[in-house]
């Protein structure tokens, strides 16, 4: 973060609104809108934002299934395998069978 651009007063945002999108736009870093001195609010362009969202649905998802490790809800290869097979009425295919194939 860079302190003079990237922090602004409410007022900035008010008056140069379309500069303020082109450097969030160009930059990619956020910017800390402030009121009075204190912060108020952080506004970031619509990719990083994106990415970030993306970012901490992955983090979720990977604590979820540290989790599930912790408390022993887990398969091994095979019977995952098994498991997903009969939920789609197929046969169940094992690592031995398909080298065979």
């Amino acid at each position: 973060m860079k302190m003079r651009e990237d922090i602004r007063p409410v007022t900035y945002l008010k008056s140069r609104a379309a500069d303020l999108l082109d450097q969030l736009n160009k930059t990619h870093r956020p910017v800390v809108i402030t009121q009075n001195g204190e912060a108020r609010a952080v506004i970031q362009d619509s990719e990083s934002y994106e990415r970030t969202k993306n970012a901490i649905g992955f983090l979720k998802l990977l604590v979820q299934g540290e989790e599930d490790v912790r408390s022993g809800k887990m398969y091994d290869q095979d019977e995952m395998f098994d498991r997903i097979a009969r939920k789609v009425n197929r046969p169940k295919v094992t690592r031995a069978k398909k080298a065979k194939l």
